[in-house]
């Protein structure tokens, strides 16, 4: 199996070619945030690189959110397009679990992050089993002091946060260390080589980012609209 794998969902931009468990390409860039001029001719250069025409690949792995609007959009449209055109798998994986592949230490814990502004988090919690990380709380858009509430309860085990906590480090429990290095930024190899494990998606057209809040436009919508349903929005991507 031929996989491209892409995330895009932060300021990191990390993009993979793989055959089957063999790392043919990849590069992770966080110089820049510009995602849109930058994912596609970095997919064309790999996939050059290692020799294959968009025509050969098999499926693609996009990690859909949450993060950045932009980023996690970008992504999950230039995945949903080469999905349909080439008639090839699609698999989304959480931007969160996509973090939390970096670790394989059996039943560690891994809080995977990012800072949604406000004192505000997307986090995850999981657990390494059979050295893949399980969910043990779901990823949400939450408040950071809900947050660590939530985490008390595993106070007695060391937690491995990994992402952006750049902006509150002092407020983090003792039995919680920062990842460092390259384990803090997402791999799309990674990505790639656990996107093959998991089911691919069966609408192409309906698959959406994982935004796990509303956007601007829909919150401005519904504070305008208080009175209407709003559990359905014009599509996202």
């Amino acid at each position: 199996m031929k996989v491209l794998a892409l995330d895009a969902s932060n300021r990191p931009l990390s993009i993979a070619v793989l055959e089957d468990r063999q790392i043919l390409a990849t590069t992770t860039t966080t110089t820049h945030q510009k995602h849109a001029q930058f994912l596609l001719p970095i997919i064309d250069g790999l996939m050059k690189d290692c020799g294959l025409k968009p025509a050969d690949l098999d499926r693609v792995v996009v990690a859909y959110g949450p993060g950045s609007y932009t980023g996690i959009r970008i992504a999950t449209a230039t995945a949903k397009v080469l999905a349909f055109t080439l008639g090839i798998q699609l698999v989304g994986v959480s931007s969160l679990q996509t973090l939390a592949l970096n670790f394989t230490r059996e039943r560690q814990l891994i809080s995977p992050m990012f800072d949604a502004r406000n004192q505000n988090l997307f986090a995850g919690l999981y657990r390494i089993k059979d050295g893949k990380p399980t969910v043990v709380i779901p990823d949400q858009h939450v408040e950071l002091s809900r947050w660590l509430t939530k985490l008390a309860s595993y106070k007695d085990e060391s937690i491995i946060g990994v992402g952006d906590a750049d902006h509150f480090p002092d407020q983090l429990p003792a039995n919680f260390t920062m990842a460092e290095n390259l384990n803090k930024l997402p791999q799309a190899a990674n990505l790639g080589l656990f996107g093959q494990t998991l089911p691919a998606v069966q609408d192409i057209d309906s698959f959406v980012p994982n935004y796990l809040r509303l956007t601007k436009a829909e919150a401005d919508w519904q504070k305008l609209h208080p009175e209407e349903d709003s559990s359905s929005y014009v599509e996202k991507v």
